[in-house]
């Protein structure tokens, strides 16, 4: 049966089990049709969480799709299971099949809704993520707006899930206090276009271990929050 490729750039064994998992419950037991293979870093960080960790990842990526393809032939299309996308334009370049990261598919889905922000763990990641967004022409007021990054870790957060759900939704109210600054200040300015006054009207949860954890959080005011793993899935249901 054709297969899609699902790849964890972190060396996480762990991490690839519970994204296969969280994917196929998402798609329906076994997938609508698709069948999912995953692979992990075959080197690299635990968790990345640096620009160095990004880039070794990034090659990483390539190798796990080499090993893979060596393995068990070609599949239909790759997503990379990151938020933050390492290795996917060079995947592109090569493989010549469909090439998907969480990060990218998350913004697609939260700028048809308006302008955004992104809640992620990891605060090397605020700048990381602007200049994704920048190159992906995602970028700007009227697309993603903020990015909040806690100090910890995703995977820190896995470790301790009660001290990171407070610290994602205290991100979450800071964003949205943020934006309402903003929005005051834009509509102040008369010669601005109306649309730069709009508020935020999705936050991003990044992250590949925190899939799942948006009905855990808590800020006012709500707005809707995209699940970047949930929004790798449905990515994955086009193809089937």
């Amino acid at each position: 049966m054709p297969h899609v490729l699902v790849i964890n750039p972190n060396t996480r064994q762990a991490l690839t089990a519970q994204l296969l998992t969280q994917l196929r419950e998402q798609l329906g037991g076994p997938g609508q049709g698709l069948q999912l293979m995953g692979a992990t870093a075959p080197f690299g960080s635990d968790y990345i969480a640096s620009e160095s960790s990004y880039v070794v990842a990034a090659h990483a990526v390539l190798d796990a799709w080499q090993l893979h393809v060596q393995q068990h032939g070609r599949p239909r299309a790759v997503l990379v299971a990151c938020f933050g996308d390492p290795g996917v334009w060079a995947l592109r370049e090569t493989t010549g099949v469909p090439v998907m990261g969480l990060a990218e598919a998350a913004m697609r889905e939260a700028d048809a809704l308006g302008p955004f922000g992104i809640v992620t763990g990891g605060s090397a990641w605020a700048p990381m993520l602007t200049r994704l967004a920048r190159g992906l022409q995602l970028g700007g007021p009227t697309r993603l707006r903020w990015v909040q990054a806690v100090e910890a870790s995703g995977g820190e957060m896995v470790a301790n899930p009660d001290a990171g759900v407070v610290q994602l939704s205290q991100a979450c109210q800071q964003l949205m206090n943020d934006d309402a600054g903003y929005v005051s200040a834009a509509q102040a300015e008369m010669d601005l276009a109306p649309r730069l006054s709009q508020p935020v009207q999705s936050i991003i949860l990044g992250g590949a271990a925190l899939g799942g954890w948006g009905d855990r959080l808590r800020f006012e005011p709500a707005c809707p929050l995209i699940d970047s793993v949930a929004a790798g899935g449905r990515w994955l249901s086009l193809l089937a």
